[in-house]
């Protein structure tokens, strides 16, 4: 029974105990932080990650396309140029769960991410849940970026005269959102683009984790260059009227300006910052993931919110 907890976990059933409470109690099973320091340190997983590598893989998490949907959203039906408070706020009750998970992470320095933390604090069953939650989590997301990938690739080779055939670069079936049902696509049998950039991550990754984060460190940076760029182009076009004014008037619903339009605008632009739990399933493959997780984790929730807000501030009042 090392490393369990022996009043929750696969303790031998009592002489009192019911059948069904025995099995009952051992689906509340809890693993003690020295079962999985020992996980830990039995792992084959090549420990080269650095804090720079880190941060990269942060912001490559967090960064995303939404920055650019998400502020023009919550600035035309929400917020209005008070768009740049509403990333203020939520970036301010995003930075609690970074504060978590940075303490977290430094006390559970595991791969498992939310899996193991709450195996360690709530048991097998819950842990198994959260864990199926991540899975699915991270299934509909790379399967939606992959999707809008596709989408960049095609129409950049249509700028440039390339023209693809739809037949291999659509979905058979699309979700139709004013209808609100599924609906087949003529002449679509596969979205070949979304499913080839899957399969060359997919290797990246077997390669092993330094080139996966070598490739990430480009491919950030080079996000990073562009909307630096961006910032300062749209910064040097701003038209002051815009400001006027910062917070429109409530036009008689919750969420239509004033006050509440802000607040409710928070609320859309807070998945924005969604993206930094994935650094804490990097923490087994770390050099010294106690003191760089969590450093790396708010570093770069410090350079988003800024991002953020700049790009919020010359879009909307460009």
């Amino acid at each position: 029974m090392s490393g369990y907890n022996f009043l929750t976990s696969g303790a031998p059933r009592q002489p009192d105990e019911s059948k069904w409470k025995y099995h009952i109690r051992k689906l509340f099973t809890l693993k003690t932080l020295t079962s999985l320091d020992e996980d830990r340190q039995n792992s084959n997983l090549a420990k080269t990650l650095s804090l720079y590598d880190l941060i990269m893989i942060s912001l490559g998490a967090i960064i995303g396309s939404g920055i650019f949907v998400l502020t023009g959203e919550a600035a035309a039906t929400k917020s209005g140029p008070a768009v740049v408070i509403s990333f203020l706020l939520a970036g301010i009750t995003a930075s609690f769960a970074a504060l978590s998970y940075s303490e977290l992470t430094s006390m559970i320095p595991i791969s498992g991410s939310s899996y193991t933390f709450v195996y360690a604090t709530m048991g097998e069953l819950i842990a198994w849940i959260i864990g199926w939650d991540l899975i699915l989590e991270y299934l509909v997301g790379a399967a939606a970026v992959a999707v809008g990938w596709s989408g960049y690739f095609v129409s950049f080779f249509a700028d440039c005269g390339v023209i693809f055939s739809k037949s291999w670069t659509s979905a058979p079936v699309k979700y139709n959102v004013v209808l609100g049902e599924f609906q087949i696509v003529p002449d679509a049998y596969f979205n070949a683009p979304a499913f080839l950039v899957v399969i060359f991550l997919t290797i990246l990754l077997t390669i092993g984790i330094k080139e996966s984060a070598r490739v990430n460190t480009t491919v950030v940076s080079i996000k990073l260059l562009v909307i630096i760029i961006f910032c300062i182009a749209a910064g040097t076009r701003v038209n002051p009227k815009n400001y006027q004014p910062f917070i429109p008037e409530n036009e008689g619903t919750f969420s239509r300006f004033g006050i509440t339009g802000v607040l409710a605008g928070t609320s859309v632009v807070f998945f924005a910052f969604i993206g930094f739990d994935s650094i804490s399933t990097t923490a087994q493959e770390t050099k010294n993931p106690q003191r760089d997780v969590p450093i790396a984790i708010m570093t770069s929730f410090a350079i988003v919110s800024v991002i953020y807000v700049a790009v919020s501030y010359v879009s909307s009042f460009y």
